[in-house]
């Protein structure tokens, strides 16, 4: 017996924003196939969407085992790790932290595994800022911008380590 008609009740249910009744069906259909790697990945998905970071790691991880020549689900995974190191980064990150060597090591891995997360590079200009290194703040804040040319966040920090570069 395999699991489709659980997933379809799933689909059903983030279609009704119902994201934990949707995590329900994906657990029912794994229960009925637990080898099928799209279970996992699907299920994946659903948790990383509601910032359930360790299940999503979790089922991804299971889902590269299942189908490890699976390019989409070793991305997936991938992406997850860059999300958990920027996590990780953020705890290193404030002002009375001497942790910001680690935070800026977490967080340029993190965009090495996505280069395109852009909170990543954000995060990274603030750690910069906080050392006082507004050139290499700017640059990370620009890196955001070229992502994201109309980005609020990014273009008011790129303004702001410009500004503190000019004024010192």
């Amino acid at each position: 017996m395999n699991g489709e008609n659980q997933i379809q009740k799933a689909y059903e249910s983030i279609l009704g924003h119902d994201f934990e009744k949707a995590i329900e069906w994906f657990e029912k259909a794994i229960a009925q196939d637990p080898s099928n790697a799209d279970y996992h990945y699907k299920l994946s998905i659903t948790y990383a969407r509601g910032n359930k970071l360790t299940k999503a790691v979790e089922h991804a991880s299971i889902a590269v085992q299942l189908a490890g020549d699976n390019e989409t689900y070793a991305y997936h995974l991938q992406m997850l790790h860059a999300r958990e190191l920027v996590e990780e980064a953020r705890k290193h990150l404030n002002p009375e932290a001497a942790h910001s060597e680690r935070a800026i090591f977490l967080l340029k891995e993190a965009i090495t595994l996505d280069p395109l997360a852009i909170g990543a590079y954000l995060i990274l200009g603030e750690a910069f800022a906080l050392r006082g290194d507004y050139t290499r703040a700017y640059q990370a804040a620009m890196d955001a911008v070229r992502l994201e040319p109309h980005h609020e966040l990014a273009n008011q920090q790129a303004a702001l380590y410009k500004g503190k570069l000019t004024s010192t």
